[in-house]
């Protein structure tokens, strides 16, 4: 298939509004393509190229290119020529990428080049997530999308299922099913204001513990335990105390879903930063393991001794789950069978703010709720992130950010004065949407925190674009730098250390929650501000 397919589609994709005339586009474009290719349409469509970060940045990728007369770019041979540029390394390595990258745009039209520069810089934004190339998949292959759904959950990805279904017929999708030793897409929560906006919608449900650690999913088989994260990466190797613990459970086979976490020597958990930073590490797993053991913590359970648990309720599945897995080795929970009718009385919180035993729902109004608030509060007082509310009858929706789950986190709220904005692509093209942020300095400038694009609503993008090329000092076609005036009330979930940054720390999942009109970047919050809040 020729790269200019998908780089139409992806243009015609952004810019059609209706949902089904978007899985239309892509089930036209997956029909068309071979399906040894597909699994390369759906990664260019979704922005993440199967070689990941390219090593290309947009210095090099704005130098002008004459393009192409007409397309002859293969999809395949973009796939060759992106993994020669991702193998590029060494002395000599920038001009070695300048040369095969010239060749690359030198081979595709202008409209290939665009798509081809945005793709390697990871600026594909058009809204052809993996949910909507699910649909248009199943549309091209004329199965029911809750049956694709399905075989993906089982596979853990998109491209294998796609591409078998589209070669072989709907009856491929019988060959994708839970398997122990093959990863399956983690069910993820959507978000609830309060603990009380929580309960209230689901009703009997579970109060569970949401711990800023590493989500990990544990299998266990004959051929022993592998470890994979929430991108399905294998990370057995480094993770040797959960694999020691997998190892010592009761029973035969089984796939556990959960948590790991470090804990300080006062029982608090470390920051999120240094969890990952010993997961991540390829190196001295001894030493490391040494200097910050983890602890993993399981909320559930998806297979065990040869059985599929995914349709059962999670009360059902927790019964599994606490046969398999001590308690001490579990995230803590706590049940509300009867969020209007159980007293906060029933519930004993001791001096440590751990909650003991279940709720029995035989009290009287609200006690439920009470309750569930109540360790909602013990949860934080311990240095969680908050909690998750599960409900009790809720299957295990995998791949799915179903709203059988709801997660409740405080929210930290920054005032910040927008530094520079970049210009947008696909839907957000000729609009400034990413923001960069910064809190104010002892000496009287400005500190960056971070960039977001998220929360903007179209009629934001709209006024600040105008807001901000009134303040414009420089526009280099990428980033407009701006005179720091313009002042942006900011959520975020909390912060972490970076070296990006001068103040030493980021904000972790930053996003726009109103412009500040009446307030002046003196009034905008300050570095320290900042990082007091951590």
């Amino acid at each position: 298939m020729l790269l200019a397919e998908v780089a139409r589609v992806s243009r015609e994709v952004a810019e059609a509004s209706a949902r089904s005339a978007k899985t239309a586009l892509l089930a036209g474009l997956f029909a068309a393509a071979p399906p040894q290719e597909v699994d390369l349409v759906i990664a260019y469509l979704a922005g993440r190229p199967p070689q990941g970060r390219i090593g290309v940045g947009w210095r090099l990728l704005s130098e002008p290119v004459p393009a192409a007369e007409r397309p002859v770019l293969t999809v395949t041979a973009t796939d060759d020529a992106l993994s020669a540029l991702a193998a590029v390394s060494g002395t000599g390595a920038q001009a070695a990428r300048r040369a095969l990258l010239v060749e690359l745009l030198g081979a595709a039209t202008a409209p290939e080049q665009e798509f081809l520069r945005r793709l390697i810089a990871g600026e594909v934004r058009q809204g052809a997530l993996e949910a909507l190339a699910l649909e248009g998949v199943a549309a091209a292959a004329g199965v029911p999308a809750a049956a694709l759904r399905r075989a993906v959950m089982h596979a853990g990805a998109l491209p294998p299922v796609a591409r078998a279904v589209l070669a072989d017929g709907p009856g491929a999708l019988d060959g994708f099913t839970v398997r122990v030793g093959r990863p399956v897409q983690p069910m993820l929560a959507h978000t609830a204001k309060s603990v009380a906006e929580a309960v209230r919608a689901l009703g009997p449900c579970s109060v569970e513990e949401k711990l800023d650690g590493i989500r990990v999913q544990v299998h266990r088989s004959a051929s022993g335990v592998r470890v994979y994260t929430r991108s399905l990466e294998e990370i057995t190797g480094r993770l040797p105390e959960v694999t020691a613990l997998a190892e010592g459970l009761p029973g035969g086979e089984f796939i556990l879903d959960g948590e790991v976490i470090a804990l300080g020597t006062d029982g608090r958990p470390v920051a999120f930063q240094e969890v990952a930073s010993r997961v991540g590490s390829r190196l001295d797993v001894r030493a490391a393991h040494a200097a910050l053991p983890l602890s993993p913590a399981f909320f559930d359970v998806l297979a065990a001794d040869g059985r599929e648990l995914l349709d059962l309720p999670l009360r059902e599945r927790h019964a599994v789950l606490d046969r398999l897995v001590p308690e001490a080795a579990r995230v803590r929970r706590l049940l509300v069978d009867a969020p209007a009718a159980v007293p906060a009385a029933d519930v004993d919180v001791d001096a440590a703010g751990d909650v003991d035993g279940d709720v029995d729902g035989d009290g009287g109004p609200d006690g439920g709720l009470r309750a569930a608030e109540e360790f909602w509060e013990a949860a934080l007082a311990r240095g969680h992130e908050g909690v998750v509310v599960k409900a009790l009858d809720s299957p295990y929706s995998a791949g799915r950010r179903g709203r059988l789950w709801l997660k409740v986190k405080p929210v930290h709220t920054l005032d910040l004065v927008v530094l520079a904005a970049e210009w947008g692509h696909g839907r957000r093209a000729g609009f400034l949407s990413n923001l960069h942020l910064g809190a104010r300095a002892a000496d009287g400038g400005f500190v960056m925190l971070g960039k977001t694009f998220k929360g903007l609503t179209d009629a934001m993008l709209r006024d600040q674009t105008r807001l901000l090329r009134e303040l414009a000092v420089s526009d280099d076609g990428f980033t407009v730098r701006v005179r720091p005036e313009f002042v942006v009330e900011i959520a975020y979930d909390g912060l972490q250390r970076s070296t990006r940054y001068p103040a030493g720390v980021t904000l972790r999942f930053a996003r726009v929650v109103r412009h500040r009109p009446d307030k002046t970047a003196a009034e905008a919050d300050t570095v320290e501000t900042v990082i007091a809040s951590a």
